[in-house]
């Protein structure tokens, strides 16, 4: 866990921490737009069937797409930081030799 120590001083990244509540943050919003454009699709539907019936599946396919497109984004952050991990123990190894 994170302390004010970590805050501090730049022996640790804390964006390892901030990136998973980032993610679902991220995640919250992207359901919660989804279902605004559900019922709008379905407002439409009064109006012109065709055009609800095409904002529904739109709404549908956003909430698919914006979950992957969130998830894969955090991941490649978490990816950069484990090679920054990684290197330094290599350094560390190659030190002790």
């Amino acid at each position: 866990m994170m302390n004010l120590n970590d805050l501090i001083q730049w022996d640790r990244f804390i964006t390892p921490t901030v990136i998973r509540i980032f993610y679902w943050m991220a995640l919250g919003a992207i359901v919660l737009s989804g279902l605004s454009f559900l019922f709008s699709a379905f407002g439409l539907m009064a109006v012109n069937f065709f055009a609800g019936v095409f904002l529904l599946i739109a709404s549908i396919l956003y909430v698919c797409a914006g979950i992957v497109f969130v998830r894969i984004v955090c991941e490649l952050v978490m990816v950069v930081f484990r090679i920054n991990d990684h290197l330094g123990a290599i350094r560390d190894q190659g030190e002790k030799i």
